[in-house]
């Protein structure tokens, strides 16, 4: 049974799970500079980290999965090792731009929506392009029981 493997998802997933460590203990330590345990308590260093770390949230489960998908169905191509980093750079540039860092909010804002609304129609439209190399199809026999 041959297994399959996207490196470029794999990858982006990783590091998105660090970033969104990252976000976190900020929101953590601004909660505690600020002393409030639950809601914001109208502190703005603190709002403007929930908001980073939750547009994190909003935004990246979609892109990751649109990586997926395109991965699975053209293969690892060096434009979408770059059009991951590029995301994961932006989103980087949107936490830090919520504490100030002079446009990062901009350029993590532009690079995501852009990145994503150019995936989301690539992906819509990659059915229906020419032929290339025939799409991974998975079977339910493709998909190997958990090792215990």
């Amino acid at each position: 049974m041959p297994a399959i493997s996207l490196p470029i998802t794999l990858v982006s997933a990783g590091a998105a799970a660090l970033i969104n460590a990252w976000l976190a203990v900020r929101v953590g330590r601004a909660r505690g500079a600020a002393q409030v345990s639950i809601g914001d308590g109208g502190d703005m260093a603190l709002i403007a980290r929930m908001r980073a770390h939750s547009n994190f949230v909003e935004y990246t489960p979609f892109v990751l999965l649109l990586i997926g998908l395109v991965e699975l169905n053209i293969g690892s191509l060096m434009w979408l090792w770059v059009i991951a980093a590029v995301f994961l750079l932006g989103r980087v540039a949107h936490g830090l731009g919520m504490d100030g860092l002079p446009r990062g909010r901009q350029i993590g804002t532009i690079t995501t929506l852009v990145i994503m609304i150019g995936l989301g129609i690539y992906a819509a439209i990659l059915p229906l392009l020419p032929a290339g190399p025939a799409p991974r199809v998975l079977a339910p026999t493709d998909i190997a029981p958990a090792k215990g």
